[in-house]
């Protein structure tokens, strides 16, 4: 019965490029709402990635917790307003700024919630596939998807392969990060699969509510 599901819930999943398409509609949305459906859509966001990929999703937080850190100390103590602590004077956060920097905290974290799912959903196949079919209108002006598929290959499997060093290496581990990648023998197969009809109602909800939002 789970496998049957499974199975069932999978035809309603849309393509890995519309999947992309969707998470970047989501960092789009975001700049618009207030702050009540922000706190809303955020909520859902944050719950669904430690619902789905809490591993994946603390990672990425563990790895930005210096942005957030500098974005909530640049709002607040740059944006003009009511001095949060009266006691420090011009040393004050202030109240707006704290609350315009927890907004964009607010968006910032809906982004990487949706970029922790979309990158657990998709394996590395389709994540390369589905750019590879979002760059076809760049093939007319001459750039080289097949190019841009192999270099994007390359790149996540030694990124990968970094990941796992260890800290002792570190140094090993950047330079060989950084080192120009090798394209002479190597081959990589992009996965693309067929449009369904769930996409077409996935992009015409999401558009119909961006412009609505907009």
């Amino acid at each position: 019965m789970a496998a049957v599901f499974i199975c069932d819930c999978m035809k309603y999943f849309p393509h890995p490029s519309v999947q992309i398409l969707i998470w970047i509609w989501l960092a789009l949305l975001v700049q618009r709402l207030n702050i009540t459906a922000l706190i809303f859509v955020c909520t859902g966001a944050l719950g669904g990635a430690l619902k789905v990929c809490p591993a994946s999703f603390l990672g990425l937080l563990r790895r930005t917790r210096w942005v957030v850190l500098s974005l909530l100390l640049i709002y607040s103590y740059t944006t003009p307003g009511v001095a949060l602590l009266s006691s420090l004077g011009i040393f004050s956060p202030t109240l707006e700024g704290m609350m315009d920097g927890g907004m964009q905290l607010a968006r910032l974290l809906c982004v990487l919630a949706g970029l922790a799912i979309l990158l657990t959903g998709l394996s590395q196949a389709q994540l390369i596939g589905g750019l590879y079919v979002l760059l076809y209108p760049l093939h007319c002006l001459g750039f080289s998807r097949e190019r841009f598929a192999v270099r994007l290959a390359l790149t996540l499997e030694k990124a990968e392969a970094t990941m796992q060093e260890t800290a002792s290496h570190w140094r090993v581990a950047i330079a060989e990060a950084l080192a120009p990648a090798q394209l002479g023998a190597t081959k990589v197969e992009v996965q693309t699969q067929s449009f369904k009809w769930i996409d077409g109602v996935w992009l015409l909800a999401c558009v119909a509510l961006l412009i609505g939002v907009w």
